[in-house]
C-alpha cells in the first residue's frame, strides 16, 4: 500500500452562460473589445483608439444636420434590372434581401436641410447596402441633389463610401459617373460650393469621379480611398506601395484631400466652410 494515496478528483462540468450575438465588437487596430451600445453612442468611433467604423447613412445625417431639418427626397427612385442579370444570385432577388437588410430602397440617402441654419442639398452614401454600389438609382439620386442645389443655390454636400460602380448594371452604371459630373460642372458654374467628404472605403469610379471633385474635400482618418486596391496595384506593377498608401492620411500629404476630419468634429468643420462660403441663413 502506498504511503501517499493518488488524490482523487471529481469532474464537474459547467455550463458556459449563453452569451448574446452582436453584444460586442473587436477594434481592428488595437484588438480591444468595445460594447456596441458604446460604439453606437459614439458614433462607431472606438473611444481609445479613434478607430472609426462604417456609419449608416441615417446616423451620419443625424450628426451632421440641424436636429429635425432633413427632408428626404426622392424617395421612389428604385433600382432596376434592365440587363436581367443573373449571376452567382439574380440581381433583383439580391437588392430585395439588401432592403430588407438595411430598411433601405437603395445605397443613397438624399434630400435638404440645414447645418447651422444653413441651408445644404445632401447625398450620403451607405455602405451597408451591396457595398453603396453605385447604381441607376442611387446615381440619379446624387444628380437630382446637385440640381436642386443648383436650383436653390444651396450648397451640396455629398457623403461617399462606396466599393466603386455596381456591375449588374453595366455600362448603365458607369454612365452615372459622367452624369453626376456633369451635374457638378453646372453647379461650379453656377458658383455654388460643393463640400466632398469621403469616408472609408471610397474608391474606384466613385472616387474617379463626383467624390474627386470637391471645391472643398474633407475624409475621416484612415479611411481607404483610391481606384484600385493596394493589392491589385501591388500584383499588376510588381513593386512594393508606399506604407499607407491609399489612405486619407497618404492623400492629405500629396494634396488629394484638402483636410481629415474626426467624425465627431465634421458638423462644426461643414459649418465654419460654409460661413466661409458665404451661404446664408434659412428663413
Amino acid at each position: 500500500m502506498a504511503i501517499f494515496g493518488k488524490p482523487q478528483y471529481s469532474t464537474v462540468t459547467v455550463k458556459k452562460k449563453d452569451i448574446p450575438k452582436d453584444v460586442w465588437t473587436k477594434c481592428p487596430k488595437t484588438n480591444e473589445i468595445i460594447y456596441n451600445r458604446v460604439l453606437k453612442e459614439n458614433l462607431m468611433v472606438v473611444p481609445n483608439s479613434d478607430y472609426h467604423f462604417p456609419l449608416d447613412a441615417r446616423s451620419r445625417i443625424s450628426s451632421l444636420l440641424d436636429e429635425g431639418s432633413f427632408k428626404e427626397q426622392d424617395t421612389n427612385i428604385r433600382s432596376l434590372d434592365p440587363l436581367n442579370f443573373t449571376a452567382t444570385a439574380n440581381y433583383k432577388d439580391k437588392v430585395k434581401q439588401n432592403q430588407k437588410k438595411t430598411n433601405e430602397t437603395d445605397t443613397v440617402i438624399s434630400g435638404e436641410g440645414t447645418i447651422q441654419n444653413m441651408p445644404v442639398n445632401i447625398a450620403v452614401m451607405d455602405f451597408r447596402f451591396m457595398g453603396a454600389s453605385l447604381g441607376s438609382a442611387a446615381g440619379e439620386k446624387i444628380t437630382r441633389a446637385i440640381e436642386n442645389g443648383c436650383k436653390n443655390k444651396n450648397p451640396v454636400i455629398v457623403i461617399s463610401a462606396s466599393g466603386g460602380a455596381r456591375m449588374q448594371e453595366g455600362i448603365l452604371s458607369l454612365m452615372q459617373l459622367a452624369k453626376t459630373s456633369a451635374a457638378l460642372a453646372k453647379l461650379s458654374e453656377l458658383k455654388v460650393p460643393f463640400i466632398s467628404i469621403l469616408t472609408n472605403p471610397t474608391m474606384a469610379g466613385v472616387m474617379a469621379s463626383y467624390a474627386s471633385l470637391g471645391d472643398v474635400i474633407l475624409a475621416e482618418p484612415e479611411a481607404l480611398i483610391g481606384f484600385a486596391g493596394p493589392r491589385v496595384i501591388k500584383e499588376t506593377t510588381q513593386q512594393d506601395l508606399p506604407k499607407g498608401f491609399q489612405t486619407s492620411e497618404f492623400l492629405l500629404e500629396h494634396g488629394l484631400v484638402d483636410k481629415i476630419v474626426h467624425r465627431h468634429k465634421m458638423r462644426d468643420t461643414v459649418g465654419r466652410l460654409l460661413t466661409a462660403f458665404g451661404s446664408g441663413k434659412a428663413s
